[in-house]
C-alpha cells in the first residue's frame, strides 16, 4: 500500500517515516466498557455516562461557551464547550439521550465535563461490556487523536515490521511475535477487560509490552556496541613507557589498595595499546581515583607525550593540579594549571608552552576545548566527574584533542565518583570499558552519619563549637546563598542568616566561602582552611567535590531534605579523609516529605557509595540518576531498568551475541537470525529519534 507524505502534524512528534508511527505507542487507554452513574463520578476521573439532556445554551460570560445541562437518574452535571458551531446548540435537544466520556471535574456550578466526547443513544449493558480499550496518544497542539488513530492504522497496515526472532526464542522467553505485540497494543480486543489483558495494556506489563522492551533494549545494545568498534577501529599512540609511573608509584606515601592495583594494571594495559582506551574509572568518594589518573599521566609523559585533564569547576582543577603537582613535579614533569580569567599575558605564554610541548600536563576547566588550545603530541585525556559535562563538550573535547594528534585519537579516561550500578551501566555505557574502585584505602574509617531535627540547632552549635575547642575542623554546608522568600520558606536557613547565627560565636575561627566569590578568593580562603588557621568552614556546595582536607572530620549540613542523595553522600565525601573517626550530622526541618524520609533513611544506614548508588536509581530512574536530561544521552523510552531488570539481563546477554554474530552467516543461522535483522531493528529504534549512542 503506497502512502502519502507524513502530516505536518506527526513530525511534529518526532516522527519522521510512518515506520515510526507504528511505534508511537499509546500513553492510555479511555475504557469505554463501563458506565458510572452521576453520583459516583469524583472530579479529575475520566468517566462514560449515559445521560439525558435537559436544556442547552449560549452564554457570553466570561467568555462565549455552549453549555448543555444533563441528568441521569442519580444526578446532574455540565458539559461545557468552548469552541463549538452555533449548529451545535440544535442539536442537543432537551429529552434526547447521548453517552459523555471524558474527564470530570467538580467546579461552583457542579459537575462538569468540558469539551467531553458525546455520542447519540445509549447501548445496552451486553454492548458496553464488549467496547474495546480506546488508545489515547502522545499528542501536540492541533493533532487530535481520531486522527492520531486513523493514521496509526493506516501505518500497521502498510509498515508493519516483520519478525526477526526465531519461534524457539519466543517461546522459551514468552514473548509474543512483534507484528502481534504491537497490534495488541494499538487495538486492544474487546475481550481485553474480562481476560485482565486491559489491565495488563494499562501498566505497560505482559508479554506484548515484553517484546517492545526487550527490542529496544537489544537494539540500544547493538548501536553502543558498534559505537565501540567504530572507536577501537581508530588509532591511537601506544604509550609502553612504564619507567616514570613505577617511580611515581615507589615515590607514594602509601600502598596502592588491591583494588586500585587490579585498576591500574587494566588502564595501564589499555595505554600501551594502539587502539584508544574508552574507559570509565568509578569509585566511592576517597576511593583513590586521583592517584590512579596520575599514574596514567606518568605513563603517557614517560612515553614523551602530552597529556590533558578537565574538570568541571575551577575549585576541582585547582584541587586536581595541586594533587598532580605534587606528585609529578618531583619527578621533574611540567604541569600548567589552565583556566578563565587569567592574564592575556600569562594565558598567551601557557599557550606557547603546551603548543610546543614543554608543558606535559595541562589540568583546566572547559577552557581546554577553546580554539586557541593546540598541543604538539596529546595522547591521553583524562575528564574527572565526566558526567557533569554534556555530551556536547565531551565531543567537543575529543575532537580538539584528535586534531593535534594527526590520525591518531588520544586514549580517553573518564572519572566518576558517582558509583553507577552494574545494570545502568550494561545499558548505557555498553561502549565503554569499566573498571571499579570498590575498596576503602586502609586508613579510611567508616563516617558515623546522625539525623537531628532542626529544633535542636542551639544543640548542635555547643557540640560543634566543644569540637572545635578540642582542636577539630568542621564544615557546615548551607543550600544557598541567600534567602528568596519568594520561592523557599521562610525557614530556609541560608548562608547570611547562618553567618549572623554562627559568627558571634565563633568569631575569628569561622570562614565563609560560596560560589560567588572570586576564584582568588576562594582558593585563599580554602587555603587558609587547609593550613588549619580557620576551624569552621561554613559553605555552600561549592566544597561537593575536590576540597581534601584530612584534618577536617566533622559535617553538619542544613536543610538536609532540600538535596538530592548523590549530592548529599558527596558532600559526606568531603570527611573521612584522615585517620580520625568522622560525623556526618544531617539537619532537617519537619515535617519531612516520605522522599526525603527515605534519602536521610538511606544516609543514616550506609556510607557505601554502591549501595547510596542503587537506592538513588530506584529512586529517582536512570534519566534523572545520569543526568541523561543535561548531557543530551536520551533515556530508554519503555524500559525500566530495577522494574524490567530481567529483561535488561536478556537483552544485554542475546545483544552481545547478536553483535558477534553480524559479521558471520554461520553464527546468525545459528541464532536463528536473519541477516538483515540487526539492520532493520537498528532502523526501527534510531530512524528520526535522538541517537541512543551514549556517548557518540
Amino acid at each position: 500500500m503506497s502512502l502519502a507524505p507524513l502530516p505536518e502534524g506527526l513530525k511534529k512528534l518526532g516522527l519522521a517515516r510512518w515506520a515510526d508511527v507504528v511505534l508511537h505507542f499509546p500513553s492510555r487507554y479511555d475504557n469505554e466498557s463501563q458506565v458510572w452513574r452521576l453520583s459516583d463520578v469524583t472530579s479529575g476521573q475520566f468517566a462514560q455516562v449515559q445521560v439525558r439532556i435537559v436544556s442547552s445554551r449560549i452564554v457570553f460570560r466570561p467568555r462565549r461557551m455552549l453549555l448543555v445541562e444533563v441528568e441521569d437518574d442519580t444526578g446532574s452535571a455540565l458539559l461545557r464547550f468552548i469552541y463549538f458551531k452555533d449548529a451545535q446548540k440544535n442539536a442537543y435537544a432537551p429529552g434526547q439521550k447521548i453517552r459523555v466520556l471524558g474527564d470530570a471535574r467538580q467546579s461552583l456550578a457542579g459537575l462538569e465535563f468540558i469539551h467531553p466526547r458525546v455520542r447519540a443513544g445509549w447501548l445496552s449493558e451486553t454492548v458496553i461490556l464488549a467496547q474495546p480499550l480506546v488508545p489515547v496518544y502522545p499528542t501536540t497542539a492541533g493533532l487530535s487523536q481520531i486522527n492520531l488513530r486513523r493514521w496509526v492504522d493506516r501505518a500497521m497496515q502498510s509498515s508493519m515490521p516483520q519478525e526477526w526472532l526465531p519461534n524457539a526464542f519466543l517461546s522459551e522467553n514468552n514473548l509474543l511475535r512483534l507484528p502481534d505485540a504491537i497490534r495488541l497494543i494499538h487495538q486492544p480486543p474487546a475481550d481485553a477487560q474480562a481476560s485482565g489483558l486491559m489491565q495488563q495494556l494499562i501498566d505497560r506489563e505482559g508479554p506484548a509490552w515484553d517484546r517492545i522492551r526487550f527490542d529496544e533494549l537489544v537494539a540500544q545494545q547493538l548501536l553502543l556496541r558498534r559505537a565501540r568498534l567504530s572507536k577501537k577501529q581508530e588509532s591511537a599512540c601506544a604509550l609502553k613507557s612504564h619507567a616514570l609511573a613505577s617511580q611515581l608509584q615507589k615515590s607514594l606515601p602509601f600502598q596502592l589498595t588491591g583494588a586500585q592495583s587490579k585498576v591500574w594494571q587494566e588502564i595501564s594495559g589499555d595505554l600501551a595499546s594502539d587502539a584508544p582506551m574508552q574507559r570509565l574509572l568509578q569509585g566511592d568518594v576517597g576511593s583513590g581515583k586521583t592517584v590512579i589518573a596520575a599514574l596514567a599521566a606518568a605513563q603517557a609523559v614517560g612515553s614523551q607525550r602530552q597529556v590533558a585533564v578537565m574538570a568541571p569547576t575551577e575549585l576541582l582543577a585547582e584541587q586536581l593540579f595541586e594533587k598532580f603537582s605534587q606528585w609529578l613535579i618531583p619527578l621533574g614533569v611540567e604541569i600548567a594549571l589552565l583556566k578563565g580569567g587569567s592574564s592575556a599575558r600569562l594565558r598567551r605564554e601557557l599557550l606557547s608552552r603546551i603548543q610546543t610541548g614543554e608543558i606535559r600536563v595541562t589540568v583546566g576547566t572547559h577552557a581546554l576545548i577553546q580554539k586557541d588550545v593546540a598541543f604538539k603530541e596529546l595522547a591521553l585525556v583524562i575528564v574527572d566527574e565526566q558526567h557533569r559535562f554534556g555530551v556536547g563538550q565531551r565531543l567537543a573535547l575529543r575532537g580538539a584533542m584528535s586534531r593535534d594528534a594527526g590520525e591518531r585519537v588520544p586514549h580517553l579516561l573518564g572519572m566518576s565518583a558517582t558509583p553507577i550500578p552494574r545494570s545502568l551501566a550494561m545499558t548505557y555505557l555498553a561502549d565503554l570499558d569499566v573498571s571499579v574502585l570498590d575498596e576503602r584505602p586502609p586508613n579510611r574509617q567508616p563516617i558515623t552519619t546522625k539525623l537531628m531535627a532542626a529544633s535542636r540547632r542551639d544543640e548542635l552549635i555547643d557540640r560543634v563549637k566543644n569540637f572545635i575547642a578540642s582542636g577539630g575542623q568542621a564544615y557546615w554546608v548551607c543550600p544557598v546563598i541567600e534567602e528568596n522568600r519568594e520561592e523557599l520558606d521562610r525557614s530556609l536557613q541560608a548562608i547570611e542568616t547562618a553567618a549572623q547565627l554562627l559568627g558571634p560565636i565563633f568569631g575569628e575561627q569561622l570562614l565563609v566561602l560560596h560560589g560567588r566569590m572570586s576564584a582568588e578568593e576562594k582558593k585563599l580562603a580554602m587555603a587558609s582552611f587547609s593550613r588549619g588557621e580557620r576551624r569552621l568552614l561554613l559553605a555552600t556546595t561549592v566544597i561537593e567535590v575536590g576540597v581534601d582536607v584530612p584534618k577536617a572530620s566533622l559535617m553538619v549540613i542544613e536543610h538536609a531534605e532540600r538535596f538530592g542523595l548523590a549530592q548529599l553522600h558527596q558532600l559526606r565525601g568531603r570527611i573521612g579523609r584522615g585517620t580520625a573517626q568522622s560525623t556526618c550530622i544531617l539537619l532537617f526541618e519537619e515535617p519531612l516529605s516520605d522522599l526525603a524520609k527515605e534519602r536521610l533513611k538511606t544516609l543514616y544506614e550506609t556510607d557505601d557509595g554502591f549501595e547510596v548508588a542503587r537506592r538513588d536509581l530506584a529512586i529517582r530512574g536512570p534519566g534523572e540518576f545520569l543526568g541523561l536530561r543535561q548531557s543530551g544521552i536520551p533515556a530508554l523510552k519503555y524500559s525500566d531498568l530495577q522494574k524490567d531488570a530481567v529483561w535488561v539481563e536478556r537483552a544485554i546477554g542475546f545483544g552481545a551475541k547478536l553483535a558477534q554474530a553480524l559479521h558471520s552467516p554461520e553464527q546468525l543461522a545459528q541464532l536463528g537470525v536473519e541477516p538483515i535483522a540487526a539492520d532493520a531493528l537498528l532502523d526501527r529504534w534510531a530512524h528520526g529519534k535522538e541517537s541512543l549512542l551514549a556517548s557518540g
